[in-house]
């Protein structure tokens, strides 16, 4: 972890680690996007694996237990929106409009939903690595295969 942080720190970008919870043996190590500005996504294994990551820090999940499911993906930076929606696209996720849900109280958000005909392929096909993403995933993709 140390190492990985080292070497993204000896490119010039800003890095840090931490352990993630009391009780967990999880370490993380976060840096700033701008060490991703050089590199191009080449494989479906690379976009899978971001959009993953993505999703991981930056996406959203119902509780299936307690409301109809949906994903989205929210964020102030638009262009990073468009670029994510369409690696779900060349995914064949279908996904809603980026929309902005108030202009009133925050003009520079932009966010857009994974269509609801989309949420099964979305958890099989993306998934996470994230410990409660992972699980209110899994039981979304079931709670969809059962209405179907």
């Amino acid at each position: 972890m140390l190492r990985l942080r080292n070497l993204i720190v000896a490119n010039g970008i800003r890095a840090w680690t931490y352990k993630e919870g009391k009780t967990r043996n999880l370490f993380v190590v976060e840096f700033g996007r701008s060490l991703l500005d050089r590199h191009q996504i080449r494989t479906r294994r690379g976009v899978i694996h971001y959009v993953r990551g993505y999703f991981d820090a930056e996406g959203s999940v119902s509780n299936p237990a307690r409301t109809e499911p949906y994903v989205y993906f929210g964020q102030k930076d638009r262009s990073d929106v468009e670029e994510l929606r369409g690696f779900l696209v060349s995914l064949k996720v279908h996904c809603g409009k980026i929309h902005n849900q108030s202009r009133r109280f925050d003009p520079d958000y932009w966010r857009f939903f994974v269509s609801r005909k989309s949420l099964r392929k979305f958890g099989t096909v993306v998934g996470s690595w994230h410990p409660r993403k992972e699980r209110w995933l899994n039981a979304l993709v079931t709670s969809v295969s059962r209405a179907e």
